[in-house]
């Protein structure tokens, strides 16, 4: 017997180990070879577009606040040597530097990564699917529109980026296709052949 009057079975060492923190034991619990996440019925068990807007918003913050992060500490060591300053004064120039360039960089890329999203979503939502047409068309409405402010040259140059950034990011995606695509149309081996 033990201390809480249960007799031991010597023979039967079967011995499950507890959930430490809901105090039960885990062998209750079916055993399913199934995903344990939680989709609704008939679902795609694929993130949309709207869901990876999230990650992507807050990706490029941190990606902006890096970089900004990196340019105002380059500055500010260049500018604290020119002038000479040594101790409190240039670790708090320093500082001032990093931040003020981190955060404009990180506003910037967040604002550009809401607009890229926002468009996404209702490109999504009103076509009804998710493609690279969709991607495409987002990416020259960011552009267009991020650059609006400054007249119609730099919004159209602006839609032009947008589109050959989001053109390289399509061809990246289908980088396997396109090369199965090259090994069939390849005009010299139908020659050979």
């Amino acid at each position: 017997m033990d201390s809480f009057g249960n007799s031991k079975n010597l023979s039967d060492t079967h011995i499950q180990a507890k959930s430490p923190y809901l105090d039960f034991d885990p062998a209750y619990l079916p055993k399913t070879s199934q995903p344990e996440f939680i989709f609704p019925e008939g679902a795609s068990k694929q993130r949309g577009r709207f869901e990876l807007a999230f990650s992507q918003i807050g990706g490029s913050c941190m990606l902006g606040a890096a970089i900004g992060g990196a340019e105002g500490f380059y500055k500010g060591l260049r500018n604290t040597t020119l002038e000479g300053q040594t101790g409190k004064l240039r670790r708090t120039q320093l500082l001032n530097h990093i931040m003020k360039h981190g955060s404009a960089t990180a506003s910037t890329l967040g604002t550009i990564a809401v607009m890229y999203s926002s468009f996404g979503v209702l490109l999504q939502t009103t076509r009804g699917t998710d493609d690279d047409f969709n991607t495409l068309t987002a990416a020259t409405a960011t552009g267009m529109l991020f650059r609006s402010t400054g007249g119609l040259k730099k919004c159209g140059l602006g839609g032009v980026v947008g589109l050959g950034i989001a053109s390289l990011y399509v061809l990246w995606n289908k980088r396997d296709s396109l090369s199965d695509f090259g090994s069939q149309y390849n005009p010299a081996r139908r020659i050979s052949d």
